[in-house]
């Protein structure tokens, strides 16, 4: 029993990548964790996106670049393993 809280309490290192990730590149307008507002009140928090479509849907949007329809969002592309990672943190939001 202690082992399964120690494993349920621990970080995977790829949620700690992907939490990193969004953090330096989404922030800026995007809340990214548990709690708080999106700094650009348009742009929603990370951790609602699963309530729309499956986070596993953004993969070839990330592969291929992110855009909008906003002129002032920079455009990010992240490698392969960047996108598991990130992935893998957008679902950790869910629970």
């Amino acid at each position: 029993m202690a082992l399964l809280i120690l494993l349920a309490g621990a970080r995977v290192p790829g949620v700690e990548r992907g939490r990193i990730l969004v953090e330096t590149n989404c922030a800026g307008c995007h809340a990214v964790g548990r709690i708080g507002a999106s700094p650009m009140p348009a742009a929603p928090p990370l951790r609602d996106l699963h309530r729309h479509y499956p986070v596993e849907s953004l993969e070839e949007a990330l592969a291929e670049g992110l855009t909008t329809g906003n002129p002032g969002k920079p455009v990010f592309r992240f490698e392969s393993q960047e996108i598991e990672n990130i992935i893998a943190y957008l679902k950790s939001l869910e629970h």
